[in-house]
């Protein structure tokens, strides 16, 4: 485990450290939301016209194996002013030569739209519904087309303290059956400074087979300029389904329509 998160550090500073050179040289008001590092996404959508990247890497620990998945991209544009369209590119899985016998290939291609009912009486509150088409690789993929739908919320209590959470339901084939899974997560955000901001959050996911994935979540994410945003986060199980420990990195960026 000690190799484990040594690795997984070392990788995500050495990545960083070009990005830290880069300067905000914008004096738009438009600020990047990212769905990530959080398990809960964003309750928000991005802006109408605009086209938003999000990209990262995880290491994660599972039953003495190590395996690495990559670019972790969701791709997402503003259609109308409270709805967004989204695509998650297919991640690759790759088994770490300090692990054992995962298997590697790509993943599945997924599809989606949000939409962004908030503000409810404080509250910001989206829905996002998806499929997942199987274009993966023969032992990755679930081999069918899996629908989702995720309610993220949040709420500000103050000017540097958000709660916030997700409500969601998914639909997975697993060994060709269908295997309900429902998810609750809830999360703590403080603002740091003007562009950092750290949270905690608990996540379980609860499958109709097979035992509860429960975690406990470690982020931080800065905005290297309004519209570029790095994130880093960890997380430990706290069940025995749940993976051992996973450590992430991202970049994310944000292109505004001309004018804005």
């Amino acid at each position: 485990m000690s190799r484990f998160l040594l690795a997984s550090v070392l990788m995500c500073w050495m990545l960083t450290v070009p990005l830290r050179a880069q300067t905000d040289t914008s004096s738009n008001t438009v600020t990047i939301a990212t769905d990530r590092p959080a398990v809960a996404a964003s309750s928000i959508v991005v802006p109408q016209g605009a086209f938003q990247a999000e990209n990262g890497l995880q290491i994660t620990n599972q039953d003495g194996n190590n395996s690495l998945d990559l670019p972790e991209t969701n791709l997402r544009y503003g259609l109308l002013a409270k709805t967004e369209l989204r695509l998650e590119v297919p991640d690759y899985y790759y088994n770490l030569p300090f692990g054992s016998s995962n298997t590697s290939g790509f993943g599945d291609l997924a599809a989606g739209v949000k939409q962004q009912f908030g503000p409810i009486h404080g509250f910001e509150v989206s829905a996002i519904i998806f499929v997942s088409f199987p274009t993966g690789a023969n032992g990755i993929s679930s081999h069918g087309y899996d629908p989702g739908l995720q309610l993220p919320w949040s709420r500000s209590l103050s000017t540097n303290w958000t709660l916030g959470g997700q409500v969601a339901f998914y639909w997975p084939t697993v060994g060709a059956q269908r295997n309900f899974t429902g998810q609750t997560s809830f999360y703590l955000d403080r603002q740091l400074s003007q562009r950092w901001d750290a949270f905690v959050e608990y996540a379980g996911d609860f499958p109709e087979h097979g035992g509860s994935q429960q975690i406990l979540h470690f982020g931080t994410a800065y905005k290297l300029t309004p519209h570029q945003q790095i994130d880093f986060h960890v997380a430990v199980g706290l069940t025995n389904a749940a993976p051992h420990a996973y450590v992430g990195f991202g970049y994310s960026f944000l292109i505004l329509p001309k004018g804005r």
